[in-house]
């Protein structure tokens, strides 16, 4: 294996969450801290597990263009989005999303001229525009995604300038769990993924105005080592139809003081040693989570051999190929979306395991 090591002092000490299963109520969506409370929460709803999976299917690539519009794909790949979960919408349509572009420009706009800090510069107004992302939902249960764009066009700008993109996110669901939306009352859609790209300050707005809006609440979303075990090796998986070019990895370790590990890996490498796991002809689509872990544990050993360093021992925290790259902290990068369902399905996991019971 070609490796390439950075290692870097100091750094902050990560946890990794326990991954178990999580029980809940599917009627306990939480409270906007703004609005008085209404009857919808106190709503019975039957109970409700959601189980990590122990297997998945293969990633394989699909043809995005030919079930989404290229321009909404455009949309998603390339930025860095911060991930948040969103508990279920009450009475979100998505025939009125003209609708709820007018009202929540005219919230930002409110908000602004209360005194509420914009991290833009000096605007003239807001533009906002809710579009239905067709095509990216892959089972009956999951609703459209829903994205969202935020233009402003400065004090000074000429008249014939156009506005400027200042902010992005978009909400969404994919694959996800067929019980648990079946178990949601019919007023309420589920989009528990919710990507932002822009000031934390409009971010904060769009949330405000959500939760005010549907009865919902927001949450941040960090992911857990053993999804990034899952994506470096789904990822890894795809090289023998689509070069991902390489394989990053980068560990926190608990040293004294805290110790970074950057480790990168030939692709061709990597996929063979995934390979002689989970071979390419095998008949089973199925990749179960001990092939995943046998995974992780070769390139941790390969490592050690190498450095003397047990990988093991701390954190994974980034996992990056050219397919895309994630981080423990709630950060992602799509760069290819005929692999965007893969991500999408275990972001979509994440959320709503993540949500409160």
């Amino acid at each position: 294996l070609y490796l390439l090591l950075v290692l870097t002092y100091p750094c902050s000490a990560v946890n990794t969450p326990a991954s178990r299963p999580v029980t809940r109520r599917s009627k306990s969506y939480g409270r906007s801290c703004v609005e008085a409370p209404s009857y919808f929460w106190q709503t019975p709803g039957h109970l409700t597990v959601l189980k990590i999976p122990t297997s998945r299917g293969a990633a394989r690539s699909q043809l995005i263009t030919n079930k989404v519009d290229p321009e909404h794909i455009a949309l998603l790949v390339k930025n860095e989005w911060k991930l948040s979960y969103v508990t279920p919408l009450h009475h979100f349509r998505h025939t009125q999303l003209k609708s709820y572009s007018k009202h929540l420009a005219a919230f930002i706009a409110a908000e602004k001229q209360q005194g509420v800090a914009v991290e833009v510069g000096l605007e003239v107004g807001f533009k906002v525009t809710f579009t239905a992302v067709l095509g990216l939902a892959e089972t009956d249960e999951d609703a459209e995604t829903v994205f969202i764009q935020i233009q402003s066009k400065p004090v000074f700008a000429a008249a014939a300038d156009a506005p400027k993109v200042v902010w992005r996110g978009w909400l969404t669901c994919v694959n996800g769990d067929p019980e648990y939306l079946r178990s949601l009352p019919p007023d309420f859609v589920s989009l528990p993924l919710f990507c932002t790209s822009g000031p934390e300050s409009l971010t904060t707005l769009v949330k405000s105005w959500f939760e005010r809006a549907f009865d919902c609440n927001f949450g941040s979303l960090a992911l857990n080592s053993t999804t990034l075990n899952w994506l470096a090796a789904l990822w890894t998986g795809c090289h023998s139809t689509c070069n991902i070019r390489y394989l990053k990895l980068a560990w926190s370790l608990p040293t004294q003081p805290p110790l970074d590990v950057s480790y990168t890996v030939n692709p061709q490498d990597a996929w063979e040693l995934w390979n002689s796991i989970h071979p390419e002809e095998s008949t089973d689509d199925k990749i179960d989570i001990k092939e995943v872990q046998s995974f992780i544990n070769g390139l941790e050993t390969h490592f050690f051999r190498h450095f003397k360093i047990y990988l093991s021992a701390g954190t994974l925290v980034k996992v990056s190929t050219a397919l895309g790259s994630a981080h423990l902290d709630g950060k992602i990068k799509i760069g290819n979306g005929d692999y965007i369902t893969t991500l999408l399905t275990l972001l979509t996991e994440s959320a709503l395991l993540k949500m409160p019971t």
